[in-house]
């Protein structure tokens, strides 16, 4: 026989696919035509577990990957690590020697011989290669000598599949890893929505006509009124849902550096380009990208934005090939855009590219309803990030006082006043005294104030003010929600004081 096409046709076999199982088994169907084999198979040693481990295990029939740990004696183990003098060994009886003995076991070989050969690449021990024959014939020296010019292509297909096997391992770990990053900034954006039943019913329900689809959404609203929280509720509503949602504060990128962090650059494209960047469109690819303060946009990065909402592509800055982008663009902003374009400050095409479905959502002052759900939300929330042993109460008069101010930076101002509200207490019900009477003299009252000459007796007064806390929580009497916990009482007893006073509830009050 010719040995160098020998080892060529072996060589293109077990280095021609990753898949190490069938690599090895389309190896033994052509190597046993010059040696008696049956069985292959590849092990690597853990010398920190002091495990064989098969990787991988091929028949006539079939080739297996597997990941089968033999456990071996400190005698195999010393023999291992001790006498690797020579590479390439001829065991007459794979049940007798000590080392092969457990692995023999597992396969089912112990009464096979085998060539056992160690593999080496630059004086490194990278596993072992055992080819056990068929029972009937015996090995000799001319098999020997052609297994052990095998050694290098048999140590790289080893290499490369335990690296594809490593890399396929942490490939996993990132997703499931991005999985939980996603599920925590859902989280920390706020994935329930406070007011969904009652302030923005009308919000939510446009949310879930629109969020199925494709198509850009236009959020509208003042500052700090949750347009960040309604594009996550977008998403996560969204077939892009397991996508990466990114989002892009225009506001915030200097305009000289607007280009690259949008769209990405090449290596060298300027001074300081080091490496390749990835852009935020392209890492928002197969998800949603989130335009925050859309009308802080520069006019340059209006034009370019056009294009990607035009041809779904972008091109990186120093780039020369378009790349493709398969993302869902929600904007937000609290600016007039409708005056911006008069002004020429924004371009009329892709104001009506980015409005094709406007959501407005409405300050907090009219939506007052969801304010002690807010509130309630937002106690628990900065409790539990200060680490508070336990949740503290609402003074009496508080409520009243936060629905009397008209909160101009409404929901994110009502946030930062519940946590302003914690770090004072200091064990104490919040009382919220720093909401200055001054602010509340703009707003609507809730209810008509009682003139001098009134002089109502207790159980109407009490009567009243359970009417407007169960106005203001929807007829809800328990719950995280209910009228029972901002009036700082017992579900049942609030029942029973309710029934005394005439009010009704359940489905009387329906």
């Amino acid at each position: 026989m010719d040995e160098k096409n020998f080892f060529r046709e072996v060589t293109l076999r077990i280095c021609g696919s990753l898949e190490i199982e069938k690599a090895l088994w389309e190896c033994l169907l052509y190597i046993r035509q010059f040696i008696p084999a049956s069985h292959m198979a590849f092990h690597v040693y853990h010398r920190d577990l002091g495990i064989i481990e098969t990787v991988a295990h091929a028949t006539t029939e079939t080739g297996k990957a597997l990941s089968i740990r033999t456990p071996i004696s400190p005698k195999a183990r010393r023999q291992i690590e001790e006498q690797r003098s020579v590479r390439v060994r001829l065991i007459d009886r794979l049940g007798d020697n000590a080392v092969t003995r457990p692995v023999a076991r597992q396969l089912g070989a112990l009464n096979l011989s085998a060539i056992v050969m160690d593999l080496v690449l630059e004086r490194t021990f990278l596993g072992i290669l055992s080819v056990l024959n068929d029972g009937e014939n015996k090995f000799d020296d001319i098999h020997i000598r052609l297994m052990r010019c095998l050694n290098e292509p048999f140590a790289i297909a080893l290499t490369n599949s335990l690296r594809f096997r490593e890399l396929s391992h942490l490939r996993d770990l990132l997703a499931d890893d991005n999985r939980y990053l996603q599920d925590e900034l859902r989280k920390m954006a706020g994935e329930e929505i406070i007011g969904a039943d009652f302030g923005l019913r009308g919000v939510m329900e446009l949310v879930r006509q629109v969020a199925h689809l494709d198509s850009p959404v236009l959020l509208l609203g003042e500052t700090g009124t949750g347009k960040e929280v309604v594009a996550n509720a977008i998403h996560n509503l969204s077939l892009r849902k397991d996508g990466p949602f990114i989002k892009v504060n225009c506001g915030a990128i200097p305009e000289n550096l607007m280009d690259s962090e949008l769209f990405g650059h090449e290596k060298g494209a300027f001074t300081g380009a080091f490496s390749r960047k990835r852009g935020l469109f392209e890492r928002a690819h197969g998800g949603t990208l989130f335009l925050d303060e859309i009308g802080e946009l520069p006019p340059e990065a209006q034009v370019r934005l056009l294009r990607v909402l035009q041809e779904k592509e972008i091109d990186r800055v120093g780039g020369s090939n378009p790349i493709r982008v398969d993302i869902r663009v929600i904007a937000a902003t609290h600016r007039d855009l409708e005056a911006m374009l008069t002004q020429r400050r924004f371009r009329e095409d892709l104001y009506f590219r980015l409005r094709v479905f406007p959501i407005s959502i409405p300050p907090l002052r009219e939506r007052i309803a969801d304010l002690p759900a807010l509130v309630q939300h937002f106690i628990q929330k900065k409790s539990r990030d200060m680490k508070l042993d336990r949740l503290p109460m609402l003074a009496p008069a508080a409520i009243d006082r936060l629905m009397a101010y008209p909160w101009p930076g409404n929901v994110r101002e009502l946030e930062n006043a519940v946590e302003r509200a914690l770090i004072l207490s200091r064990g104490k019900p919040l009382t919220f005294s720093d909401i200055r009477p001054r602010a509340c003299e703009q707003a609507p009252a809730i209810q008509p104030e009682l003139k001098q000459t009134e002089s109502p007796a207790l159980d109407i007064v009490m009567a009243r003010h359970i009417r407007r806390v169960l106005d203001m929580c929807g007829g809800r009497v328990e719950g995280p929600r209910g009228a029972a916990l901002i009036l700082d009482i017992n579900p049942s007893t609030l029942r029973k004081r309710m029934k005394k006073l005439g009010i009704p509830f359940g489905r009387k009050a329906r």
